[in-house]
């Protein structure tokens, strides 16, 4: 197309449509009226992506078996026995056993949480229907995936569904400025609400104003009805600041997340909450204090009673 003066209005014009698209889509939220095509996207282009994502990946078979090995919380012993097979044969590549570590990590989350999950890879990064913090993963409605399930991985909470298509979808990750999660803290469990802020900490607003929190402490998901979009029970972060308490009546602190968003590779999708909530119990176990030497220096008089000689190891007067 010739640079004419139609041509630039008719760019203009298709940005502000864009930008108008985005607008609604964002006001709208989960009824958004251009969910459809979003929908439809995701349709159209997952297969791409995840054939891109799978050509000769010996750990798939790893995560397929995770997706496709039963149908609860009992699957999971299958699930180690198939892991460790995989890694006699898989040998040494490091980025192999990098991933199959991921796996490990992820397995044991999901046991000592009691969750029933879908094991995936991320195959893309961002989203061709927005400009949102998302990765996309190569399982979809055919391997059971719906809307408003959580994601997780080794770390802790890696996001929400938010797009399915057949063989693929989308995931809001926790560190995106539209992402809310309801939060929970270990020990006295004040309750709060977190919010995604890109590259920075997430944002928690306590709901108690007065709450007792300083550095260090860790928050969980506090789970949601019918355990959507969130289950409880999730690793969230770690306190790294605390503003001062204005007599509010909440209280912000900001948390470091678990999980490190720009390296995504093996996640797993909860399609089953646990019976129970777990509480802390998927939290990872926390150091333990390193202690502090302490010398002890005992003076012995000499026989004379006179003063001992300060003398070094090998027995010479200083």
């Amino acid at each position: 197309m010739r640079d004419t003066k139609e041509s630039r209005l008719l760019l203009v014009l298709l940005i502000a449509i864009a930008f108008a698209l985005i607008t609604v889509d964002i006001r709208g939220g989960r009824n958004s009226p251009v969910d459809g095509a979003r929908q439809a996207a995701a349709a159209a282009f997952g297969p791409i992506e995840n054939g891109m994502s799978t050509a000769v990946d010996p750990v798939g078979n790893a995560v397929s078996a995770v997706r496709n090995s039963g149908e609860r919380h009992d699957r999971l012993a299958v699930m180690e026995k198939e892991n460790a097979a995989l890694k006699a044969k898989l040998g040494s590549d490091d980025r192999t056993r990098s991933r199959l570590n991921q796996l490990d990590k992820m397995l044991k989350v999901a046991g000592r949480g009691q969750y029933g999950i879908k094991g995936a890879q991320v195959i893309a990064i961002g989203a061709a229907q927005g400009f949102s913090w998302t990765i996309t993963i190569d399982a979809g409605a055919d391997d059971g995936i719906k809307r408003d399930m959580t994601v997780l991985n080794g770390d802790g909470l890696v996001g929400r569904v938010t797009t399915v298509g057949p063989d693929t979808a989308t995931v809001l990750l926790a560190n995106d400025p539209d992402f809310t999660v309801g939060t929970r803290m270990e020990g006295n469990d004040e309750l709060g609400f977190a919010s995604g802020q890109g590259d920075r900490p997430l944002r928690v607003e306590l709901l108690n104003g007065k709450a007792e929190v300083k550095k260090g402490d860790r928050l969980v998901t506090f789970g949601s009805q019918a355990d959507k979009p969130f289950v409880p029970g999730v690793p969230v972060g770690v306190v790294s600041r605390v503003d001062p308490s204005g007599g509010g009546l909440t209280r912000t602190l900001y948390v470091t997340p678990y999980v490190g968003f720009s390296k995504l590779d093996i996640v797993g999708v909860v399609v089953a909450g646990p019976k129970k909530d777990p509480r802390d119990e998927v939290l990872p176990a926390k150091p333990k204090p390193v202690p502090t030497p302490t010398v002890t220096v005992t003076v012995t008089p000499s026989a004379d009673g006179s003063a001992p000689d300060d003398t070094d190891t090998d027995g010479q007067q200083q």
